[in-house]
């Protein structure tokens, strides 16, 4: 019985039909929306993007720029966002891409990034909170809170807030908050699910998980810019327009979130801790 199925996993057959297997799910990965597709100009428009200087943040930037935005790209680490920024200034042709840092797991990096937005922009058209981090270690943040809490819901909620009301002036504007499958743990939802992405999310887990994650998702997963469809979708589509308080699915069809993130009584309540939590800082 080893014998036969050592050949069976040796015969020229058995690779042929695993690539044209691999060719064959990754087919299924992208949606029937394409941005190559939609005409939609930014040109005068202004977009800031958090976490733009990889994975989907940075094929979501490169997106706006190419349609002619004024792009403001929100990162981290000034030196991983220069190799960005300089990146999708050559891709797109557009000089008007600009990198500012800002930490969502700092809430005064969150207030000093967006004082400077107001103190430098006039408008601001498109907002994505794209930003995040998953398997962090736990820890406590110098303002007191779980870091993984504050990077992922309170930074972004914080920056939404205080950029609301610039948004508002410059209506027709949009809010994009990247989420994932995981709401489903927890009680909040955002507006767009990307998808089982191939992205440095998983920076933090460790090797064996990383490995794992990598090996399944070449067949599985999509690519950071497949994944950055369903957000570009909610940004800039002519379809969406109009639409607000949803949650768009990775295939960029509305869907419903977890039920606890339907509670409308649960919503409140969250947003009121979020106001009273952020207001102390």
């Amino acid at each position: 019985m080893y014998l036969v199925w050592t050949d069976v996993f040796s015969h020229p057959l058995w690779a042929v039909s695993t690539v044209i297997l691999g060719l064959v799910l990754r087919s299924q990965r992208r949606g029937s929306w394409d941005p190559r597709a939609c005409l939609v100009q930014l040109k005068g428009k202004t977009a800031i993007v958090t976490g733009a200087n990889t994975g989907i943040g940075k094929f979501i930037a490169l997106d706006f720029a190419l349609r002619g935005a004024r792009v403001i790209m929100a990162c981290r680490s000034e030196a991983r966002g220069s190799v960005a920024l300089h990146e999708i200034r050559k891709r797109s042709g557009n000089a008007d891409v600009h990198l500012r840092l800002v930490d969502t797991s700092s809430l005064a990096s969150v207030r000093a990034f967006a004082d400077g937005v107001l103190r430098e922009e006039k408008e601001l058209h498109i907002l994505v909170n794209n930003a995040g981090a998953s398997g962090l270690p736990r820890d406590i943040t110098s303002d007191g809170l779980e870091v993984s809490f504050a990077t992922n819901h309170v930074g972004p909620f914080l920056l939404t807030n205080l950029l609301l009301d610039l948004l508002k002036q410059s209506a027709p504007a949009r809010i994009v908050s990247v989420s994932s499958m995981n709401h489903w743990k927890g009680v909040t939802a955002n507006s767009v699910h990307p998808g089982l992405v191939m992205t440095e999310m998983m920076r933090h887990y460790n090797f064996m998980v990383r490995f794992l994650f990598n090996m399944i998702g070449i067949f599985f997963f999509k690519s950071s810019e497949e994944g950055a469809v369903s957000t570009i979708y909610c940004a800039v589509a002519m379809e969406t327009e109009g639409i607000t308080g949803k949650y768009f699915d990775s295939d960029c069809s509305l869907g419903l979130p977890a039920p606890l993130a339907r509670d409308p009584t649960l919503a409140v309540k969250v947003f009121e801790f979020c106001e009273r939590l952020t207001s102390k800082f």
